[in-house]
C-alpha cells in the first residue's frame, strides 16, 4: 500500500466495538496514527477540539444518536472525514455533498482509497 499515508494523525468516530478495532488496525497497516477514538458524540466533540487530526472516520449513527454535530465540526475546523454508513450514502450526501462515503461492510482498500482522496 501506498506510503501518502505514513504519519497521518486518524480520529475514529465508532460506536461498534469490532467495527473500531478494525479501524485501528487498518490504519495501522496503512502507515496511520490513530489520535484517538470515540464512541459517543460527547466524546467525539472532546477530540475534535482537543486533539490535533489530520482526517477522522466518521460513523453518522452512534448508538442511535446522530454524528450530525461531529462531521459539522470535523467541518469547520476544516479537518477532511470519511462517513462510514450501513444506511447508504444518500442519507448523508444531502448535508454533506462533498463527503467520501464508505459503507459498511468495507475492505481496508476502501478506506485506503478513501482516506487517499479525503487528503486530496
Amino acid at each position: 500500500m501506498g506510503d501518502s499515508l505514513d504519519g497521518c494523525r486518524v480520529l475514529i468516530v465508532e460506536d461498534e466495538a469490532l467495527v473500531a478495532m478494525l479501524l485501528e488496525d487498518i490504519l495501522d497497516d496503512l502507515g496511520c496514527t490513530v489520535a484517538g477514538s470515540a464512541s459517543t458524540v460527547s466524546k467525539a466533540l472532546e477530540l475534535v477540539a482537543e486533539a490535533a487530526v489530520d482526517c477522522a472516520v466518521v460513523d453518522m449513527n452512534l448508538n442511535g444518536e446522530s454524528g450530525r454535530p461531529v462531521a459539522d465540526a470535523l467541518q469547520a475546523k476544516g479537518v477532511p472525514f470519511i462517513i462510514v454508513s450501513g444506511y447508504g450514502e444518500m442519507a448523508v450526501k444531502d448535508s454533506y455533498p462533498s463527503a467520501i462515503v464508505v459503507g459498511k461492510p468495507f475492505q481496508a482498500e476502501d478506506l485506503r482509497k478513501a482516506l487517499q482522496q479525503a487528503r486530496g
